[in-house]
């Protein structure tokens, strides 16, 4: 009997030991698929930073059929990483969004045109047929034509918006004089058909004025109330800056570390180390807090919409700095 005690009393203990052990579950939906674009999330998995905040994190792909904002409501995911404007514009139609966190400082989007389809300024765009991505994505653009006072309905002083796959095969095949790209990505998609650099007019819209903060962390603001999930994001956001700053000063290393945890096979060596020196220059100056003044011309650059802006009021508790203050002091 004396044993039995013993032996079910030293189970109980070893039982108690491992549950106050137990790391705490993180779910982290991605906005795209396994690339550069997340090395820093992938390195903190990968280097065990995330380990040492006793967190469990796992990390989800997305794709063109999944949209981060749909996840997070529908309880898949605990944090997301998607853009701005698309969290702004979810919030307003009723998913209380809020960024706890902002790895990514300046804007990798563009628009890419062909020169010999006649363009090499902003006016160059009337009459033409431009490439635009869509589920969130296009606000930007829309913003930027509207500060353009260009219409996005066709004719000839305006621009016929191409819904535009995550490809950029209307600007090879001449469906569109201009496409979407990122400077990480799609760009380089071009470059690598045939296509030079002098034979192309690019677009910035961080040089545009219409560049809107991308890749951010989002939570669901009832979450927030809990003191133990703001607990795990505090760590979490910890873990994931201590790898966007190791994959800055490590890009290649980085990039190898994506490439083992791309399950589809789809990705090369040399992309991903060409994207993540591209992506390292997107998250350089930031160590993860939002910037106040990058958040107002967000806003801005989204209520400027004329007739039709992304969102229609100044958002009010899209953001907190609350998380990063613990985080990071």
């Amino acid at each position: 009997m004396k044993t039995l005690m013993t032996t079910a009393m030293a189970g109980a203990m070893t039982l108690a030991a491992s549950l106050a052990q137990a790391a705490d579950d993180v779910t982290l939906q991605l906005k795209w698929v396994t690339q550069a674009q997340f090395a820093g999330y992938y390195v903190a998995l990968d280097k065990g930073f995330y380990e040492e905040e006793d967190l469990d994190v796992t990390i989800k792909p997305g794709g063109p059929d999944i949209a981060p904002t749909q996840v997070i409501a529908g309880g898949g995911a605990d944090v997301m990483v998607d853009w701005m404007p698309a969290a702004l514009a979810a919030r307003e139609k009723g998913l209380p969004l809020v960024n706890i966190a902002q790895p990514f400082k300046s804007s990798g989007m563009m628009l890419t045109c062909r020169k010999d389809a006649g363009v090499e300024t902003t006016e160059d765009f009337k009459g033409k047929t431009l490439g635009v991505w869509f589920f969130g994505n296009e606000f930007p653009f829309l913003s930027w034509m509207s500060k353009l006072d260009m219409p996005t309905d066709g004719g000839p002083d305006g621009v016929t918006v191409l819904k535009q796959g995550f490809n950029v095969d209307p600007l090879l095949q001449g469906q569109a004089a201009c496409v979407s790209t990122m400077t990480y990505n799609e760009y380089w998609q071009v470059i690598d058909a045939g296509l030079t650099p002098e034979e192309l007019t690019v677009f910035k819209y961080e040089d545009q004025g219409s560049a809107t903060l991308e890749d951010g962390l989002y939570v669901l603001e009832e979450n927030l109330e809990d003191p133990e999930f703001k607990d795990k994001m505090v760590r979490f956001v910890r873990a994931s800056m201590k790898g966007w700053k190791w994959a800055e000063e490590n890009p290649d290393e980085a990039a190898m570390i994506v490439l083992e945890n791309d399950e589809t096979g789809a990705q090369t060596e040399k992309h991903q180390k060409r994207m993540m020196g591209e992506i390292a220059k997107l998250t350089a100056g930031s160590n993860g807090a939002l910037d106040p003044a990058d958040y107002e011309r967000t806003v801005q650059s989204l209520l400027s919409g004329g007739s039709d802006p992304v969102i229609t009021m100044e958002p009010e508790g899209a953001w907190t700095h609350e998380i990063t203050d613990a985080a990071l002091n």
